[in-house]
């Protein structure tokens, strides 16, 4: 048998890894009010990348969201100013530890040093000595602010370093050092200490995008988009297709958003250009926002140029039931891209189990044992599907916030899947396209698609709760006022870009994600404040007048999620 033979004999295995932060920037140039894009960028986003660097055989998909991409390019201008000219961070925490100052009164030292245990308690902050003691003395600290003044500026400095420090991706602590040699030396960091740490969060957030775009080009990753700031599609243009899936849901006020499909279309095309912006070409996949998709949406992707999109594995076993009746599912039935109706777009569907043992259960397991039950799951599904060329696996997860729950940052587990899955006799490590490439028949086609997400297969993340529909209700009044407003002033193009920029902030997903009393209370306290700011803005960029009821909390959370919420598992 030719190599050939007995690579296309082997099962199609796609690793597809999500990137994806909100647009955490306040208004105009006003602070970043949360750091995760760049602790992200310079934990995540370079570890994985740099396990596929050093792991040339190895393949997988890395979706980007457009926001993120333009974020960590905003950070990483901001911090080259710092370093040639000095100029202003707008990142409370970042400036703090750029320095030279710190804040002074009681209740900014208070803020910075809450936002410094802001980290996994076991793998963040247990793991180093030094900032585990920082770590005990900031809680009674903040358990008893008389203590605040007591603590002098070096306490701050280390306590930022040392923070810094743990959110440093794996694969730099190993071979950067800078890294090391602060590590090493422990307490006492002074300036050219802390301008060392920004140098090196610098050259990791400037260098990220051609690393992957690198990767890219020498055919080990394919990289797709999200359309711009993480819209859900099938909401934005039919607020009903959240009953499709679950036909009781409490819907807010708002029966339909205005002008939703334009404002769809507008998401897509934006986000396929800031992608070709950075890496240069125009992608063939898309991630919908959370798996979000609709027998409209996937029409509409199609129209934009898409070839290929993936959602979530409830909402294909939700289609074939309604196509088929009460028949039983078919055997693997997960295991293979389909097209709706007519349509030429090519779906795939996640793979629950395997996704969520990775995100949620392995983290808990020594690496090689982990790797090893992946590998067993992945050979049975192979002995299952022999007779199916076409088959394929597709694992779809965040691509940042699971490491945080693994020992080293998911290291020696990464590495193992790279090296031990792109070796293996039976699998294939492959991409969404390559797949399609090398289709040896028609893929099954869905008669109907429920529409649905990723979680669950439904839209209850982002709508149906109290908070959710309020929030709803809100962006719809803002885009009838913005719609009407359009309709009768003039504006420039620029401001018309700045406006449909503002609007699209405004109808991220995230908003509605973190809604909802079952979420952490200061999470949902950072989100909800954030978006009646950006909604604020919205209406200032108009010219017409903030409405009182964006001066009024309308959400509040008091529950204690898995993983912080961060994450959500498919049970």
């Amino acid at each position: 048998m030719s190599d050939k033979g007995v690579q296309d004999s082997r099962l199609q295995v796609v690793l597809c890894w999500h990137m994806h932060q909100p647009y955490y920037k306040g208004p105009e140039d006003s602070d970043y009010l949360l750091p995760w894009v760049y602790l992200h960028g310079i934990k995540d986003y370079a570890d994985m990348a740099a396990h596929l660097e050093h792991t040339p055989e190895a393949k997988a998909v890395v979706n980007f969201a457009p926001v993120l991409l333009e974020q960590i390019d905003d950070y990483a201008n901001q911090v080259e100013a710092w370093i040639d000219r000095g100029t202003l961070i707008r990142d409370p925490l970042l400036a703090a530890l750029a320095g030279p100052g710190l804040p002074v009164d009681i209740e900014s030292r208070k803020t910075l040093i809450s936002a410094c245990l802001r980290a996994n308690e076991h793998r963040l902050i247990g793991r180093f000595k030094h900032f585990s003691e920082l770590a005990v003395l900031a809680k009674h600290a903040l358990e008893n602010e008389a203590m605040i003044p007591y603590f002098n500026d070096q306490y701050l400095i280390d306590l930022l370093v040392w923070y810094h420090l743990a959110w440093v991706g794996e694969c730099l602590r190993m071979n950067d050092m800078r890294v090391r040699s602060l590590q090493a030396k422990g307490h006492g960091f002074d300036r050219d200490d802390r301008r060392r740490m920004m140098e090196m969060i610098w050259e990791v957030l400037s260098t990220l995008t051609h690393r992957y775009k690198t990767l890219a080009d020498n055919g080990q990753v394919e990289l797709s988009v999200t359309p711009y700031a993480h819209p859900i599609i099938p909401l934005l243009t039919d607020m009903d297709a959240a009953k499709e899936a679950l036909p009781s849901i409490s819907m807010p006020d708002l029966e339909q958003y205005p002008g939703g499909e334009s404002r769809a279309r507008w998401h897509m095309r934006k986000g396929i250009e800031v992608f070709e912006k950075h890496f240069g070409f125009c992608p063939k996949g898309c991630w919908p926002s959370e798996g979000g998709v609709s027998e409209a949406t996937l029409k509409m992707l199609e129209e934009e140029g898409f070839v290929w999109a993936a959602t979530g594995q409830q909402v294909l076993s939700n289609s074939l039931m309604a196509g088929g009746g009460d028949s039983q599912l078919p055997d693997n039935w997960v295991h293979s891209p389909y097209c709706v109706q007519e349509g030429h777009l090519n779906m795939f569907f996640r793979d629950d189990g395997l996704s969520d043992l990775i995100g949620f259960t392995y983290g808990e397991w020594h690496s090689d044992d982990a790797v090893g039950d992946l590998i067993n799951h992945l050979v049975n599904i192979a002995d299952a599907c022999q007779d199916n060329p076409d088959a394929v696996v597709s694992i779809i997860m965040d691509g940042e916030n699971a490491w945080e729950y693994y020992p080293y940052n998911g290291s020696y587990f990464l590495s193992a899947m790279y090296e031990r899955l792109s070796q293996h006799p039976r699998l294939r490590l492959t991409t969404f396209s390559e797949v399609l490439e090398s289709q040896q028949q028609s893929p099954p086609r869905l008669s109907k698609l429920v529409a649905g997400s990723w979680v669950y297969g439904t839209f209850t993340t982002w709508v149906g709760d109290k908070d959710k529909n309020r929030a709803w209700d809100l962006l719809g009044e803002a885009k009838k006022v913005y719609d009407k407003v359009l309709a009768s002033k003039e504006f420039t193009s620029e401001q018309i870009q700045e406006l449909e920029k503002q609007l699209a902030i405004c109808e991220g997903s995230d908003w509605f994600w973190w809604f909802g009393d079952y979420n952490p209370g200061d999470t949902v306290s950072d989100f909800e404040q954030l978006f009646r700011s950006q909604l604020s803005h919205l209406f200032a960029l108009l010219g017409e007048p903030k409405p009182d009821y964006l001066s009024t909390v309308f959400a509040v959370g008091s529950g204690s999620p898995s993983q912080g919420g961060v994450m959500k598992k498919n049970d």
